[in-house]
């Protein structure tokens, strides 16, 4: 099966010259295409139990290693949805980087890599690093949610970029050696989060969304970098 090449190397970095008009569109059509040719999240196979042969060690690695090549491919998508909705967000209402989001106090608590989080190429650490990126993921989709809800003319651009993101986030998880460590917000914590959000006065809700995006952006880089660095190494290999 193909997929949609990702689009990471075609965006400028900030502060540079935007992407033509038809890369940006080729981005905004890839991510939904892709996410109808991955499989569904509920068909998602637990990875099989160890024994004593260690059959099931070399199996799991396989299933693993499968799975790295789309993970990169969704990523690389993702990351270049969240830059192109940037762009928008400055174009159509001149919330841009450096800019007034710059004069309010930014205390949204974003997830973010660190280099404790072991993403690093320095002292990387494969399966704390998973954790991280599945864990801050899962965090990311309340606040996905709230940019879908105020980013209406780019409603339905939104919504592929929850849809991808809470899919990459069940997949890497199935990648963690005990998955039950990865942290999923539980529906209260994501409701407290989601009311806080709305209660924002509509002045400030470009700049929390703009905030957002640039958060979500910068994360999907990392994540892109790491996933990559698995793919090619195939550090899942027993």
């Amino acid at each position: 099966m193909k997929f949609p090449q990702g689009c990471d190397g075609d965006r400028e970095r900030a502060g540079g010259r935007r992407r033509p008009p038809a890369l940006r569109a080729a981005a905004a059509a890839a991510l939904p295409l892709l996410l109808l040719l991955l499989p569904p999240l509920a068909a998602a196979a637990p990875l099989p139990a160890a024994d004593s042969s260690g059959e099931a060690e070399l199996e799991e690695a396989a299933v693993r290693r499968a799975a790295l090549p789309d993970s990169l491919r969704l990523a690389q998508l993702l990351h270049a949805r969240a830059a192109q909705l940037q762009e928008e967000m400055c174009e159509k209402f001149t919330v841009c980087e450096n800019s007034i989001e710059m004069l309010i106090q930014n205390n949204l608590n974003l997830p973010k890599v660190t280099e404790q989080d072991g993403c690093l190429l320095a002292g990387f650490d494969e399966d704390k690093c998973l954790r991280k990126i599945s864990s801050g993921l899962y965090t990311f989709e309340t606040y996905l949610k709230y940019v879908q809800e105020t980013f209406t003319s780019e409603k339905q651009n939104v919504k592929s970029l929850c849809s991808g993101t809470e899919h990459l986030a069940h997949t890497i998880r199935q990648m963690v050696i005990n998955p039950s460590e990865v942290i999923i917000p539980d529906s209260a914590t994501q409701e407290s989060l989601h009311a806080k959000l709305k209660s924002n006065k509509t002045w400030i809700e470009k700049i929390t969304t703009h905030l957002i995006l640039r958060d979500f952006t910068s994360f999907m880089e990392k994540t892109v970098r790491a996933v990559r660095y698995l793919k090619n190494t195939r550090s899942f290999s027993v």
